[in-house]
């Protein structure tokens, strides 16, 4: 029997608004569904259509009428209690070096594995849910995806754009083989340098705690926080079915600090951060080791 998911996630973010919307297609044995979800600043929507209804061609996806890909993205929903309608179209992507997974995107068998198609791009264009009216012009653009039978038991993902670049960081228990351990990928982007950040370089989670994470991988150090506790339901994979919910806040407060050498590159607050936090709160959830 199959179980089984691939997604993708697009954010788009202005001075003001941030719409992320999340196309899908999912099998738990002999179902295959699809959905869309959609998440702004204050609200979060779901709708889930027949199998039957995605098809994908290299790097554009569609759903009915709605269609995602390297141009940008199309959406067409009507249901008797949700309306989407509009066009974003996106200016020139800018992907990594080389795949996010690195070597690990050859290891069979991996419970869930990440792309990342592009770290930043211009968005344009206007959507409308229902009622309200969504509009970017020049805004910011970030797009990946996932793949494989579920998410992490326990995860956490974070993305922020800032004035000179961006960053993404993904901390998962990842089980293989029999054993589990803490898999790290992330990328920062800064001042037109990507400085990649992941286990199979040499990466260690140094602390999650507190809705905190401290990676350090060389002469690098990347910090990042969630300041406060808050997020909109969604739905995710587990077996294939989008049984799970996760919570997400799409634009909430953060704070970031990356260093190398001992020495800050940057550090910042912002309330335009998106951040997952699935990992207990509890104080001594982890202890930070040396």
């Amino acid at each position: 029997m199959v179980h089984s998911f691939y997604g993708w996630y697009l954010k788009c973010q202005s001075d003001t608004e941030t719409l992320a919307v999340i196309p899908a297609v999912h099998s738990a044995g002999s179902e295959r569904t699809c959905s869309i979800q959609i998440i702004t600043d204050h609200d979060v929507w779901a709708v889930t259509l027949s199998g039957d209804l995605f098809k994908r061609s290299g790097k554009t996806i569609s759903i009915g009428e709605n269609r995602f890909g390297e141009k940008g993205i199309h959406l067409g929903i009507r249901t008797p209690k949700l309306t989407v309608s509009g066009e974003l179209d996106f200016g020139p992507l800018l992907p990594l070096k080389y795949d996010i997974m690195g070597p690990f995107a050859f290891v069979p068998f991996m419970e869930c594995r990440h792309s990342v198609w592009s770290m930043r791009h211009s968005v344009t264009g206007t959507v409308r849910i229902g009622n309200q009216k969504y509009s970017f012009q020049n805004a910011s653009g970030y797009w990946e995806g996932d793949r494989g039978r579920s998410f992490p038991k326990e995860y956490l993902w974070t993305q922020c754009f800032f004035p000179e670049g961006a960053v993404m960081l993904s901390v998962a228990d990842i089980p293989m083989a029999g054993i589990r351990f803490t898999g790290i990928i992330g990328v920062v982007l800064w001042r037109g340098k990507e400085y990649r950040i992941a286990t199979y370089l040499g990466a260690r989670a140094r602390r999650i705690q507190n809705r905190t994470v401290r990676i350090t991988q060389g002469d690098l150090e990347l910090e990042a926080r969630l300041l406060e506790a808050s997020g909109r339901p969604l739905k995710a994979p587990a077996d294939g079915a989008m049984v799970r919910t996760i919570r997400e806040g799409t634009s909430c407060p953060a704070f970031y600090r990356f260093c190398k050498n001992g020495r800050p590159l940057f550090a910042f607050e912002t309330d335009r951060a998106s951040f997952e936090y699935e990992y207990p709160y509890a104080e001594d959830q982890r202890n930070e080791t040396k």
